[in-house]
């Protein structure tokens, strides 16, 4: 089954998407925070990593860059979540090294295409 870490400060936001992702068969792992979100990638051995970029403790942009930077992590996609949706953001997410960008609300058919290209590329 593949498990994916949801990297969520938001409740709705988070429960929304962990139970539309466990209904599609994935296995879910939750962390609220940039810093528990480092933590679950590092000891959990997720496949794929969704990200929101504006978490408390350490932003979306500085955990994915040390996910990246570390080589015990940096294999895991990394999909930025963000309602940022503003010219730049989805460049400055790649910048940050997430593999793709996807903006909130979520499209879910969307992300799951998005998920499963870099499943399967991985």
């Amino acid at each position: 089954m593949t498990k994916v870490l949801i990297v969520e400060d938001n409740e709705m936001n988070r429960d929304m998407l962990s139970r539309r992702l466990q209904r599609k068969g994935y296995e879910i792992e939750i962390a609220v925070d940039g810093q528990a979100g480092l933590d679950a990638a590092t000891t959990g051995n997720p496949d794929i990593v969704l990200m929101d970029m504006s978490l408390p403790i350490i932003d979306g942009w500085e955990a994915t860059r040390q996910l990246k930077a570390n080589p015990a992590t940096q294999a895991i996609p990394v999909i930025a979540l963000t309602a940022h949706a503003m010219a730049g953001d989805r460049q400055k997410a790649l910048d940050a090294g997430c593999d793709d960008y996807d903006t909130k609300p979520v499209n879910l058919a969307s992300l799951l295409e998005k998920m499963e290209q870099l499943l399967n590329s991985r």
